[in-house]
């Protein structure tokens, strides 16, 4: 084949290529005014249309490239983004199952924006519409935190798998959206031929557990036993932590005890829960069962096993099983440290406390340093409070809290001028600190209150009920008196 004949080839591809294109855009024209008509019922067949005519674009050589394909992917089997993007390249067509493992070395490596430009290159080759490529950008979106995005994959996704279902129910879970999550779910109930797996339900329960929300974590637990999943290690797991963290610990004890069969995580749930509702020997004694059940603790387990000492003020118990962690092979982490400095100060150890802070193999962090200020705080040590207020500002130097605490600590101590320098400080950088709120469960829904502005409307309210309770109060007082005069 000479010059010319390669020239005209090319030209006939090219304008293969452009009629393509012309047909796409022509076909969108045409349904884009239908589509404000109908709504959004048409949308995913209008999409699923043209990615059938995209997906017949310039690559009619796949055929040609077949050996040179084998080659690339054999060559980088275990890197699916380096060979994406080499079929790429030589202008070989990559199917769905590489585009989604690529998708999901993304959100696992943190390389986002190479996800966005494999989303991209999904429209072009008319692969957005597949299930796999589209339940791996829900999750690619849901892992950057863009449930927008997320959503926007979900809704014009053609077809949907119990992947795809559970994948945007994790996403609002872990943002914390319960309401959302639940109106998923029913949806799915309702309009899709998916049921729903354990996964699922595991998200339903981790949402209710970061919630608070023990009323819709109860009817999660009886959809997993409806469908047969409740005797699933991870779903008792999702439900010790839930009922634990809820409230309602004789529960968690109730499942923890039916399990058949209990892992590593199962233990550690468990011993959780106690150290949280403050049964220090009840944590220590599970801890010793796990031991003997040949059950190897890791570094969660002596976490939770330390929580429980803090709680309870057990100190040498807390430093003895900090020191046995070298036994299994564990070095303590920052938070490990954190509670021992929390548990020293919290027993008025602020100046051993601090003596371990400076002893320690690792950086202290902010939550090291913000743990002996409020023990500092608590216990009335001005100058160790002020030296680990200074400390946690070089860390988090935008942090409101910390900045008034070194106020009032100075001015403990009468040292005005330099409360004065962090109050201009704050005003310089415009610090305020965030009002506390506090939220009550009611009919299943979770409310949240704090201060606002209408606190005076709130409190010239109950003065008005404290008038009108005054009253008859003092009434049935004379009453009373009357009354004892005459018997």
């Amino acid at each position: 084949m000479n010059f010319s004949s390669l020239v005209t080839t090319a030209q006939r591809s090219s304008r293969s290529s452009i009629k393509r294109l012309s047909e796409s855009i022509r076909v969108l024209g045409l349904i884009a005014s239908s589509s404000k008509k109908n709504g959004a019922k048409n949308r995913q067949t209008h999409l699923r249309l043209i990615e059938d005519i995209l997906q017949a674009d310039s690559f009619q050589f796949i055929q040609q490239k077949n050996r040179s394909s084998d080659l690339i992917r054999s060559r980088f089997e275990n890197d699916p983004i380096a060979m994406l993007f080499c079929l790429q390249r030589e202008q070989v067509r990559a199917d769905p199952i590489v585009i989604s493992h690529a998708l999901a070395s993304c959100w696992n490596g943190n390389a986002v924006y190479i996800g966005f430009q494999i989303h991209c290159l999904s429209i072009r080759h008319g692969l957005l519409g597949n299930v796999y490529v589209g339940s791996a950008l829900i999750t690619l979106y849901c892992k950057y935190g863009d449930l927008f995005n997320a959503y926007k994959v979900f809704d014009e996704m053609p077809v949907r798998n119990v992947v795809s279902w559970t994948a945007i129910i994790t996403g609002f879970a872990q943002d914390g959206q319960v309401d959302v999550c639940w109106d998923i779910y029913r949806q799915m109930r309702k309009n899709s031929m998916e049921k729903p797996n354990d996964f699922t339900l595991t998200s339903l329960l981790n949402v209710c557990t970061n919630s608070g929300i023990l009323g819709q974590g109860k009817i999660a637990h009886c959809q997993a036993i409806l469908m047969g999943f409740d005797s699933y290690i991870h779903i008792s797991n999702a439900l010790i932590s839930m009922y634990s963290k809820c409230g309602d610990f004789k529960e968690a004890i109730q499942v923890f005890d039916k399990m058949l069969m209990k892992d590593l995580v199962s233990w550690n749930s468990m011993i959780a829960g106690y150290a949280q509702h403050g049964l220090a020997l009840n944590a220590i004694k599970l801890f010793e069962d796990m031991k003997k059940e040949r059950v190897k603790p890791d570094a969660i387990t002596f976490l939770g096993i330390l929580c429980s000492c803090r709680h309870s003020g057990l100190v040498e118990q807390g430093q003895l099983f900090f020191n046995s962690m070298g036994n299994f092979s564990l070095d303590p982490g920052i938070d490990h440290y954190a509670c021992i400095v929390d548990l020293l100060g919290r027993a008025g150890k602020v100046e051993e406390a601090l003596d371990f802070i400076k002893k320690m193999s690792i950086e202290p962090n902010a939550v090291v340093w913000g743990s002996l200020l409020s023990s500092s705080r608590l216990h009335g040590n001005v100058w160790i409070g002020i030296e680990a207020a200074e400390s946690r500002l070089i860390l988090e130097p935008d942090c409101a809290a910390t900045h008034l605490q070194l106020v009032n600590l100075y001015a403990g101590v009468g040292y005005w001028d330099q409360a004065a320098r962090v109050r201009k400080l704050m005003k310089h950088k415009g610090l305020k600190t965030d009002p506390g709120y506090s939220s009550v469960e009611i009919n299943n829904n979770v409310y949240r209150y704090g201060t606002s502005s209408a606190d005076g409307e709130i409190y010239e309210l109950l003065n008005g009920l404290i008038d009108n309770m005054r009253e008859p109060n003092q009434e049935q007082v004379m009453v009373m008196n009357e009354t004892d005069g005459h018997f």
